[in-house]
């Protein structure tokens, strides 16, 4: 590789392999790269790419961070890591880290498959750097299995139904790390409650005195230090509601408050809550409680 501080960019498979020193993929859309045969270039380590697919990593056993972008995913006796197409990926230094699989694979591959309409609602390849899937031991039996049977299939001759089977093998593997996020929700629940917690204490912040724009889900996920997907997909596991759901309902309870408790006109409320304009608060409260302002404050009186 030539040295160079500019990312390189990867709009194919084949460019990939070639860089990393790897044999030619035998399917143009997919490559599932095995650490136990395949060495990566050490010419390779440090370098930042950006590639146009999509790349899942499972990781056996190794403790570690590996590099993504401006962070690290954080391993913990190994995982599934996951990227959408147009990431910034680093390749570490660390050999040890190369252990395991990396699938990529060419969305090209998935196209005129559901699967191609649904990936974005797989919110893990949205994920910040530090919200990896950590598995359990039956888990990582199970994963790795379905590699297994990736690998088999890339490795057959391609004929008539090798797309059909690959896709199929790729959204199944997609399926079950969707069941073992949820599980990561539930089993991290002190985590997480925490985190719910620390979110409520920021919104009372933003509602108390403040005119600048009701929060945001990207606000409030930056402020966590979380990616707005794993936020959402969180509470959505935790408490039935979407981040902006969670937002809109802390807002109308401190509404509320404030309605039964101060003497401020529901225009003042509005402003002091973030609203531009009255009337977009009336319709908020109105669609959450069924009723206006001035009715609630008035079932107080």
């Amino acid at each position: 590789m030539k040295a160079t501080l500019q990312p390189i960019v990867f709009k194919t498979i084949s460019e990939l392999t070639r860089e990393l020193g790897m044999p030619k993929p035998l399917h143009p859309l997919v490559v599932l790269v095995n650490y136990d045969t395949t060495k990566i270039s050490r010419e390779c380590f440090g370098r930042s790419m950006v590639i146009d697919f999509y790349k899942i990593s499972f990781k056996k056993d190794f403790r570690g961070q590996v590099k993504y972008g401006q962070g690290y995913y954080d391993f913990e006796k190994g995982g599934l890591a996951f990227l959408a197409p147009n990431q910034l990926v680093t390749m570490t230094g660390d050999e040890s880290s190369y252990e395991g699989y990396s699938l990529y694979f060419h969305a090209d591959l998935i196209r005129n498959y559901q699967l191609g309409k649904n990936i974005n609602q797989y919110g893990f390849f949205a994920y910040a750097v530090s919200e990896a899937l950590f598995l359990s031991d039956k888990e990582k039996k199970v994963i790795s299995g379905l590699f297994d049977n990736i690998a088999a299939e890339v490795d057959n001759n391609m004929d008539a139904f090798s797309q059909d089977v690959l896709v199929s093998h790729i959204e199944l593997l997609l399926n079950y790390s969707n069941r073992f996020y949820n599980r990561q929700f539930l089993t991290r629940k002190v985590i997480h409650h925490d985190l719910i917690s620390h979110m409520d204490d920021y919104l009372e912040r933003r509602f108390t005195g403040q005119s600048d724009g009701i929060p945001t889900v990207l606000e409030v996920a930056n402020h966590l230090q979380v990616s707005s997907r794993y936020l959402t997909d969180m509470l959505k596991s935790l408490t039935g509601q979407s981040a902006q759901q969670h937002i809109h309902d802390r807002l109308i309870e401190k509404a509320k408050v404030i309605l039964c408790t101060t003497r401020l006109t529901v225009a003042e409320i509005a402003y002091q809550m973030g609203f531009g304009h009255p009337q977009s608060f009336n319709k908020l409260f109105k669609r959450y409680t069924n009723i206006s302002p001035n009715v609630f404050r008035k079932s107080f009186n």
